[in-house]
């Protein structure tokens, strides 16, 4: 089973992408994370930083590019069904083996009164650290 989580992209440039993720209460995995509390699995939103760096990293690749490894992720707070994570990741060198280091940041939006950013939200990290991504090993 694959899943796609890039929602749509909002930012592309040569170093850097950002894009959402909308969480929908329809997703079938948010019924077992948990039961009357459904919450966004840490593991999803990694997946959801690593499908973002691919799209920003695999059009100059041969080989598809999978995670690496990982190090240094927090997380922080939750997000729920009907609320948007926001992620972020920048490409910070390739080594001589096609093996990039990354970093990334998830921001969850949600509508609350108390501190509103600019469009209405409140803003808080999600999750956020190093990964990297590496070419595929046949």
């Amino acid at each position: 089973m694959r899943f796609e989580l890039i929602d749509e992209v909002l930012e592309l440039a040569p170093d850097r992408i950002r894009a959402i993720k909308q969480v929908s209460a329809a997703e079938e995995y948010l019924g077992d994370h948990f039961p009357g509390f459904p919450i966004l699995p840490g593991v999803m939103m990694l997946e959801t930083l690593v499908q973002a760096a691919r799209r920003l990293l695999q059009p100059g690749e041969a080989d598809r590019l999978v995670l690496g490894q990982v190090k240094a992720v927090k997380y922080g707070a939750m997000v729920r069904p009907g609320e948007r994570l926001e992620v972020e990741v920048t490409a910070l060198k390739r080594d001589d083996q096609g093996q990039w280091s990354c970093k990334g940041r998830g921001i969850v939006h949600r509508a609350e009164v108390q501190n509103r950013a600019e469009d209405g939200t409140t803003e808080e990290t999600a999750i956020s650290g190093r990964f990297t991504m590496r070419p595929i090993r046949v």
